[in-house]
């Protein structure tokens, strides 16, 4: 499992972590904040990753965590 932070444009940060799921996808879990005080979580799944190196990997699951929240805000 590998664990990543960040923050989204729309002022949220988010903890999270993914795993491989098979040789071409992962699943995710964030849990968002603003100020440190809870606003939520959300999962996600990533396909077609077969090849991709792990600092695209993690970059694909940021984008993703990102709009997945500002979407749904």
């Amino acid at each position: 499992m590998t664990s990543i932070s960040g923050k989204t444009t729309n002022g949220f940060t988010y903890e999270a972590d993914y795993e491989q799921a098979n040789s071409d996808r992962v699943t995710w879990t964030a849990t968002y904040r603003r100020s440190g005080v809870f606003f939520g979580m959300r999962h996600g799944r990533i396909n077609e990753l077969l090849g991709v190196p792990t600092g695209e990997v993690d970059e694909a699951v940021k984008e993703d965590i990102e709009m997945t929240w500002v979407q749904s805000s």
